[in-house]
């Protein structure tokens, strides 16, 4: 599969969710959403959404619950730290039916080449229905580098939630 656009005869739909208190009051501009979005975008993905919202738990939860009826893949930027108000990945655990944690192993394996503070990550990557939720880091640079060191799994992922789940020799078996 191409890095740089998606081998499928339509465009998967996208949301983008900007998870922070300053950017949801207006005091600061939200960088990282329309980063993920151009990524996203320029990988074929067709955006239908995109949200910001305060880094609260059930405003995270709902917002995530209401855009994966929406869109295939939902991708959050914001809120994976250890400080105390970053509960991102607690609200995609609490609206997902399972998780994937192989997709935010390899993020953190290839942010960790760049910079140590990877390890400090607590993203996570769940299944809810037919759709996929992903967590990003908030930094502009962190969120892009991470989501482009899983954008070529996110095609054949939502092709399996489709129940395709032929394998290929070019993409191995999952």
């Amino acid at each position: 599969m191409s890095s740089s656009t998606i081998e499928t005869s339509a465009a998967f739909t996208a949301a983008v969710v900007t998870v922070s208190d300053s950017s949801s009051r207006g005091e600061r501009a939200d960088i990282s959403g329309p980063a993920v979005a151009g990524v996203l975008e320029k990988s074929g993905f067709k955006i239908v959404a995109r949200e910001v919202v305060p880094d609260e738990q059930e405003s995270i939860q709902n917002i995530l619950a209401h855009l994966s009826d929406k869109a295939r893949l939902v991708v959050t930027t914001g809120g994976t730290g250890i400080a105390p108000r970053d509960v991102t990945p607690e609200a995609t655990r609490a609206v997902c039916d399972r998780l994937v944690e192989g997709v935010v192993e390899r993020m953190r394996a290839e942010s960790g080449k760049k910079s140590p503070m990877a390890a400090l990550s607590r993203a996570v990557c769940g299944v809810r229905g037919k759709s996929l939720i992903l967590n990003l880091p908030g930094s502009p640079a962190g969120a892009t580098e991470s989501l482009q060191a899983v954008i070529d799994l996110l095609p054949h992922a939502l092709e399996l939630l489709d129940g395709n789940t032929r394998h290929s020799q070019k993409l191995g078996s999952t």
